[in-house]
């Protein structure tokens, strides 16, 4: 069987084409485009329609790459923006009608399910406790697990394209800003300690006092760990259990914070359209860290396109 599952975010769309082999997954074609879904969202009038054509085309374009490619199955699922756009029924059927995919909205919960599927495929270490984050365009995944599985998923509405939108006005961010970014990324942080001790979830144990590891999936972290290694052209297996210590993660926020947009623009290893979502990526990052004690992050460059297609394989059906 050959595979392809779709990745609808509200920054970037990914496609991955791969087929089961033991143990895992055998990736064939993965490709990617940002097209900012979420860009000038409100709730009031639900998903943008100039954003939302940015998609569309994008969605074209990949399944014309499926249908070259003999896939089998293809199973396409939207995340945060698409699950509470009061418009998305409108958004649905304007990609079907187009391109005859179907998209299933998964809830914040599934996708962090699915997202620690994908993770742990690519990870050295399975086992121990584990702080699993998933920074995207709409939400962020926090995921503790530990050698008995999932210990706990939270879905938290601190995505980076929303975070830019409403914290970082000026070019480069002014002090004042970034001061007030911070305070609203440490207001869901402290929010997401009172929902795990609501659920019986002791944050301290899943701390770097405790001995807990970070784990980070999706733009954000992948891209910072092509910055720490200076990478020009991206490889993923140059990503996967790379290791980022705090004080590098540091130095890097504060340095891409200081930059103008068009220098950061110049950045080779920063992909093309994440110039201004690195700064809010970078600091839900750094601050997650200082949070609960960790010294240091581990990369996978795998997460939710990969949990897709094992929990398909594993359910043995085909559904499109």
């Amino acid at each position: 069987m050959r595979y392809a599952s779709i990745d609808i975010g509200t920054n970037t769309l990914r496609l991955l084409i791969a087929e089961g082999e033991a143990g895992g997954l055998k990736p064939l074609i993965y490709k990617r485009a940002i097209t900012r879904l979420g860009g000038k969202y409100t709730d009031a009038s639900g998903i943008d329609k100039e954003s939302a054509e940015r998609t569309f085309k994008a969605l074209e374009n990949f399944k014309k790459i499926i249908s070259e490619n003999n896939v089998n199955d293809v199973l396409a699922f939207a995340t945060s923006v698409v699950r509470r756009a009061r418009n998305r029924d409108w958004f649905i059927e304007e990609v079907f009608g187009r391109t005859g995919i179907r998209v299933s909205v998964i809830s914040g919960t599934e996708e962090a399910r699915l997202s620690l599927l994908g993770v742990l495929s690519v990870m050295g270490d399975k086992g121990g406790k584990k702080l699993v984050i998933d920074i995207g365009g709409g939400s962020t995944e926090f995921i503790f697990t530990d050698s008995s599985g999932i210990a706990g998923a939270f879905s938290m509405e601190m995505g980076v394209v929303h975070l830019t939108e409403e914290y970082l006005k000026t070019d480069p961010p002014s002090e004042g800003e970034l001061k007030s970014l911070e305070d609203g990324i440490k207001g869901v942080i402290t929010e997401l300690k009172a929902l795990m001790k609501k659920d019986s979830i002791d944050p301290v144990e899943y701390s770097g006092k405790k001995g807990a590891a970070f784990v980070g999936t999706a733009g954000t972290i992948t891209t910072l760990a092509a910055l720490d290694q200076n990478l020009e052209v991206y490889d993923r297996e140059r990503i996967n259990n790379y290791t980022i210590p705090k004080a590098r993660v540091r130095q890097m926020c504060q340095r891409l914070a200081g930059l103008k947009l068009k220098e950061r623009e110049k950045i080779l290893t920063l992909e093309k359209g994440r110039e201004d979502l690195i700064i809010p990526g970078s600091a839900i990052t750094l601050l997650t860290m200082e949070s609960f004690g960790f010294d240091e992050i581990k990369v996978s460059d795998a997460g939710l396109l990969e949990g897709i297609i094992l929990k398909r394989i594993r359910e043995g059906t085909k559904t499109v």
